[in-house]
């Protein structure tokens, strides 16, 4: 009779153990990047440096003064990686991303901030984008305007709408989602 209590709780302890440690997998379903609402990236770790582009910025390199006050040197890859918008100009304020490598810092993509900001126009948009965060929009009938803006990761979040940017030049941005790409010019 003890044998058999003995086994028995032996038995019971070996279920216990083989039921606790049964993983069960599940797969998450698949979500199309730009249909991700604002919220849940706004809890995605920003990859994104900001600072402002320093004197010793050449051809091939970047230095950036960080809003945190270090000064980073990043090699630019214009060739190859490297996806520059808005231009490099000492005293502008910037948004990088980039990677260590064995060599150093490399930029893979550079965003200018101060070109990004201004008064932008489409046939159906105007707005302006302004420091902190703010877009203004001109169109009072406008049924969904942009009220906020931030950069996370490289892309432009414009209220719950994220963009990657194609093209920021002095007069034209081109940016675009799942739903196509949208052009504007620069209002002056």
């Amino acid at each position: 009779m003890r044998k058999l209590g003995l086994s028995f709780i032996v038995i019971c302890m070996a279920m216990v153990m083989i039921t606790g440690c049964h993983e069960t997998k599940q797969t998450a379903p698949e979500v199309d990047s730009d249909s991700v609402a604002q919220e849940e990236l706004v809890m995605e770790t920003d990859s994104t440096v900001y600072g402002t582009c320093g004197e010793a910025t050449a051809m091939h390199t970047l230095q950036l003064i960080t809003d945190v006050g270090d000064t980073l040197m990043f090699t630019m890859m214009v060739e190859e990686d490297a996806d520059i918008q808005g231009g490099l100009l000492v005293g502008d304020r910037m948004a990088v991303i980039g990677k260590n490598t064995q060599e150093g810092l490399v930029a893979t993509q550079v965003l200018n901030l101060t070109t990004l900001m201004g008064k932008w126009t489409s046939l159906d948009k105007n707005f302006e984008i302004q420091e902190g965060g703010v877009v203004e929009s001109s169109i009072t009938a406008e049924s969904n305007p942009w009220t906020s803006w931030k950069i996370l990761n490289g892309k432009l979040l414009l209220n719950s709408d994220t963009f990657n940017i194609n093209m920021l030049g002095a007069d034209s941005l081109y940016l675009e989602n799942s739903r196509g790409i949208f052009a504007y010019k620069r209002q002056k």
